[in-house]
């Protein structure tokens, strides 16, 4: 492995997901014909696997047991070409996982199992402290993606710590129902908050009936910038000066588990291309759309 610094930080859950997918619509009690995956993923991971394709080397920071199944996952992610050295692996702890069932009418049902990388709490942070990647007094100053798998006292410290102080930090949350866990870092004066529609009101108590005016929202509410997706519906990027919105394509959605990690991945890696904050996020729009459509490479 080379010596040389990776290009972002992917700090949350690492796991494996189990996918069913099916073509039929589906209801409570359904049971129909489909398909089952099982592929490395989290959020995460799901961050650094379009972040590879995109060119850039990424860190995986996060809980992995010492199981059959934690050992064939880091395997799989340093193939992949993440860099897995800085991995909390642990003896006692099981490694993740995440199970959903997708019909022809979406997402029908999840549930994640973090409970690990929950319990590991600080552990998965010790690269940023023992000079690994940093210091106290030399942090990390480079990108950083972090995802709401992470605890509430957890991510109330990484926004109060001197570790994270020089970062440029990307949040997204793991889920709506985990959403309100990134009110920790409101506030904090680098991170851009990636969320949907759903997630930006939970945030801010209300609904919302456009991205552009829940992401003003947050940036009222003291979010540095927020960006926010809204599924085939325009997507807004706004920060205190400015708001922009951009319209995704339209496909045919034919997966949903990932779109939002591959879409906040895509964006994060046009940023550090360089690119102007409306062809970023039009580039990213579009490789979200790519995803769902399934003709990224699962």
């Amino acid at each position: 492995m080379t010596d040389r610094q990776p290009d972002i930080l992917c700090i949350g859950s690492v796991l494996w997901d189990v996918i069913g997918r099916t073509a039929s619509h589906m209801r409570v009690g359904s049971d129909v014909p489909g398909r089952i995956h099982r592929l490395p993923g989290g959020v995460a991971m799901n961050i650094a696997m379009t972040l590879v394709r995109f060119g850039l080397r990424p860190a995986l920071l996060s809980a992995v047991g010492r199981d059959a199944e934690g050992e064939e996952l880091a395997a799989e992610a340093a193939k992949m070409g993440m860099e897995t050295a800085h991995l909390y692996r642990s003896d006692d702890l099981p490694t993740d996982i995440y199970m959903a069932i997708e019909g022809a009418n979406g997402l029908i049902a999840a549930i994640a199992d973090a409970h690990s990388l929950e319990q590991a709490g600080a552990k998965i942070l010790r690269a940023l402290e023992d000079g690994r990647l940093g210091t106290p007094d030399s942090p990390w100053s480079g990108l950083v993606a972090l995802d709401g798998n992470l605890t509430t006292d957890l991510l109330t410290e990484i926004a109060r710590s001197p570790l994270f102080a020089r970062a440029d930090l990307r949040v997204a949350p793991a889920s709506p129902g985990k959403a309100e866990r990134l009110l920790a870092l409101m506030g904090h004066p680098t991170a851009t908050l990636y969320v949907n529609l759903e997630e930006a009101g939970l945030l801010c108590h209300q609904p919302f009936d456009s991205s552009e005016t829940a992401a003003r929202a947050l940036v009222a509410r003291g979010a540095h910038r927020a960006l926010v997706t809204d599924g085939g519906r325009a997507a807004a990027l706004a920060t205190a000066q400015d708001c922009i919105t951009r319209t995704p394509p339209e496909v045919l959605v034919t997966r949903v588990t990932g779109a939002g990690d591959t879409f906040m991945a895509a964006h994060i890696a046009s940023e550090a291309e360089g690119m102007a904050p409306d062809a970023a996020l039009e580039r990213a729009l579009h490789a979200a759309a790519t995803y769902v459509s399934g003709d990224t490479p699962l």
